[in-house]
């Protein structure tokens, strides 16, 4: 836990980085010079996101590093280097301790010691194993459609967020490179099925509200919002981090000066009446930005009254049938037409972080 004599706060990838070049790198040049590795600082944690604050000092958080070793070098050596760095890293760097106890829930808090082996933050991995085990992948083959539509956004963010200190394997920053977004075609299909949702449910916040479920009318509103700020994430090439995160990472894309204002405006409002002109605004924004990418013929970004009902919609499916037509992509053709990825039909925790469930869930896509 942090005490009053606790260092001030730095952002976690800085911290990293100094705990690399200062205590780590020195120590495998002087005693381990033939052996090739890369370095990062990758995978979970508010710090690989760079959205740690002071807060996230008290669990899981300090100098930690992922080292990466061929696979026979981390089969013979890890024992060796993990022992190695045990005995003779500094106590401390930049004032905060290199050494690691545990909470009661298992999560890792810091532990200050001046004498004896460091419970340090260095974790082995090879490359094949690391992506075994946070994709399910091999990273030497090539990824299908159907291997992009089941990994979680959240995943892939964590998997090119952080920071590659060194990467003298040469696996690391090309697996980077390779998971850095979606293939074209895969980006057109996951953008024709969150219209798709958009399309399916638009109209309902007015018709709830209508029959008097204001309830009802803010849960649809609610959804809808998340479904734009999704589609904005997917607009933007940016990976949507989980729920936690979300809106944070929302805040930083180009177009949330623009549409948190509208976004508060909706989930605020008392009644329907007051919400819908601000998500028709949303909904003219969201198909502006559409427009811009120039992935289609450019289409109205107006408003109109669904089927002569007094709400107003955008007609999201416009924008999928637009974007499914541009799909050139044989394989991409050949998925089920609206179910998008694993983000756009699931919102399970245990689904959405562990690999071994998520298996089964290729067999949906033929």
């Amino acid at each position: 836990m942090q005490t009053t004599d606790d260092p001030k706060f730095v952002k976690g990838l800085q911290l990293c980085q100094h705990f690399y070049t200062e205590c780590v790198q020195p120590l495998l040049a002087a005693h381990f010079p033939n052996v090739p590795y890369s370095a990062a600082r990758i995978g979970h944690g508010s710090d690989v996101l760079g959205f740690d604050t002071p807060q996230s000092m008290d669990h899981d958080w300090g100098p930690k590093l992922n080292l990466f070793l061929r696979d026979e070098d981390l089969a013979t050596l890890q024992s060796e280097i993990d022992w190695c760095l045990r005995e003779n890293l500094p106590y401390t760097i930049r004032g905060f301790t290199t050494n690691f106890g545990h909470h009661d829930d298992g999560t890792a808090n810091w532990a200050y010691i001046e004498e004896g082996p460091i419970n340090h933050g260095v974790s082995f991995h090879s490359v094949k194993g690391y992506c075994g085990e946070q994709l399910n992948l091999d990273p030497a083959q090539a990824l299908r459609p159907v291997d992009w539509l089941t990994l979680p956004s959240q995943i892939l963010r964590t998997m090119t967020a952080g920071r590659v200190y060194h990467d003298g394997l040469g696996q690391l920053e090309p697996l980077r490179v390779k998971l850095a977004y979606y293939p074209y075609n895969v980006w057109l299909y996951l953008l024709a099925c969150q219209w798709r949702r958009i399309s399916q449910e638009e109209h309902f916040m007015g018709r709830c509200g209508q029959m008097g479920d204001e309830l009802g009318s803010r849960m649809v509103a609610q959804r809808l919002v998340m479904d734009l700020m999704n589609l904005c994430f997917l607009m933007a090439r940016e990976y949507a981090p989980y729920i936690k995160w979300f809106g944070t990472a929302f805040a930083q894309l180009p177009c949330a000066p623009k549409l948190t204002p509208l976004f508060d405006q909706i989930l605020n409002a008392r009644r329907w009446t007051e919400r819908e002109p601000p998500i028709m605004e949303a909904y003219s924004t969201v198909a502006q930005i559409h427009n811009e990418l120039i992935l289609t013929e450019p289409l109205s970004t107006e408003t109109v009254s669904f089927y002569g009902r007094p709400f107003q919609v955008i007609f999201g499916d416009r924008f999928a049938d637009a974007l499914y037509a541009k799909i050139i992509d044989k394989a991409v053709l050949a998925l089920p037409k609206n179910i998008g990825s694993i983000d756009q039909f699931v919102d399970s925790t245990d689904l959405l972080s562990y690999p071994s469930q998520r298996v089964r869930l290729r067999g949906m896509y033929g």
